[in-house]
């Protein structure tokens, strides 16, 4: 299981690389005036997203593997809350593509700021699963 730890781990990671850098993107897109840098950032996010849904599916697999195969957290809270944080956190990797759709089809009506404040709710969610983890507060 420790292998299967270490895998769960390292796709988490690199999910969350793409979940930090994405809406970043975002924010450079919402700033972007000329067509050039919209086109090679619109290219940046599609390749990303790409890239980072494979990533956060096997975070998930990894996970479950994981929960299934220690019987972890059944009956625990702490279990309960992770599970709440990492569901909201596949919302906002769904949120992430709505907006990349909004932004190829040239309808976007947020304004950097907006995507700047995006960009913090999976950092929020990441320290509150860790500490779930870490202390099982429940």
């Amino acid at each position: 299981m420790l292998w299967i730890k270490t895998f769960h781990i390292l796709f988490v990671v690199a999910w969350f690389a793409g979940l930090f850098y994405l809406p970043r993107i975002y924010v450079n897109l919402a700033q972007s005036t000329d067509a050039s840098s919209t086109a090679t950032l619109l290219g940046m996010a599609r390749r990303l997203y790409r890239f980072m849904t494979p990533l956060g599916i096997l975070a998930l697999v990894f996970g479950l593997w994981l929960f299934l195969g220690y019987g972890l957290g059944h009956g625990q809270g702490w279990m309960h809350a992770k599970l709440l944080g990492v569901l909201l956190l596949v919302i906002y990797h769904l949120a992430c593509a709505r907006m990349l759709k909004t932004f190829e089809q040239g309808r976007n009506t947020h304004s950097h700021r907006y995507y700047r404040w995006f960009n913090e709710i999976p950092v929020v969610l990441l320290l509150i699963i860790i500490a779930l983890v870490v202390v099982r507060p429940f």
